[in-house]
């Protein structure tokens, strides 16, 4: 069980600190150059970002703490059950219904950089926070083990 517990924060470490560099690095950098260039770059990233390794991440976060849970007892089982909540709230559904889409539209040329950053990146960085508040309900869990 200790062993899954740190495997989950892990994963949920790991996805934040992607989420938190998009944030703070990689939209504020394209921000600062030509909009046209800001999207080619942007299209790029959002393909090569779709991989095993992100897939690993975003959707082993919200597995693991939840069959950490069923696997834990007491206060441990709520803190993880939280965390797969938090997760795939604030994380999950927040990239399937807006961040995914406006990535489409970018893609497609039907929206511009201009008023996809904003946007993406005010998103972007809920998902930052939520992320960063199931690493800390993961510790939680671990704490109760």
């Amino acid at each position: 069980m200790l062993v899954l517990a740190l495997i989950t924060l892990l994963l949920h470490g790991a996805l934040t600190g992607l989420f938190y560099a998009f944030s703070m690095s990689v939209m504020p950098g394209l921000n600062a150059i030509d909009p046209a260039q800001a999207e080619a770059a942007m299209r790029s990233i959002n393909r090569k970002i779709l991989n095993p390794w992100l897939h690993l991440v975003f959707l082993g976060s919200p597995v693991a703490a939840l069959v950490a849970g069923f696997l834990a007892d007491g206060m441990a089982a709520t803190w993880f059950f939280a965390a797969a909540g938090v997760n795939f709230v604030g994380s999950f559904l927040v990239t399937m219904l807006i961040n995914v889409p406006m990535n489409n539209a970018l893609d497609a040329a039907t929206m511009s950089f201009k008023d996809y950053s904003p946007r993406w990146t005010a998103f972007n960085t809920l998902r930052t926070v939520a992320c960063a508040a199931s690493v800390v309900l993961v510790g939680l869990g671990l704490t109760e083990l």
